[in-house]
């Protein structure tokens, strides 16, 4: 079982935090598999950001995040996924590639 982030030394942070990103990220694409229609696909996206950005993950780390999901989801292959599952993959890349810009160019 993993040390809570508050009991990891500050230099390993950064690690153990990459790491929970990546089962985040591969728990947020199974939901994103399985849902019942683009809203919900919607609802999985803005969640994810809005913890991120709650428990105070900082913007680079989200953007890579954001990048991540985007690679997996690119490779998904359409033959292996039937219609909801492919729709939802193209919803959440629109979706991620909006996020992606605005991180990019942030309003002030």
């Amino acid at each position: 079982m993993a040390a809570p982030a508050e009991n990891v030394p500050l230099k390993h942070r950064p690690i153990v935090m990459l790491l929970s990103l990546d089962v985040y990220k591969v728990k947020l694409i199974t939901k994103i598999h399985a849902a019942a229609s683009q809203e919900e696909v919607r609802c999985f996206i803005d969640n994810a950001i809005k913890t991120l950005q709650a428990n105070k993950v900082d913007a680079l780390h989200v953007s890579l995040f954001v990048n991540k999901l985007l690679i997996d989801l690119d490779a998904c292959n359409p033959m292996h996924k039937d219609a909801q599952q492919w729709s939802n993959i193209q919803m959440a890349r629109i979706l991620l590639n909006r996020i992606k810009q605005q991180l990019n160019n942030p309003v002030h």
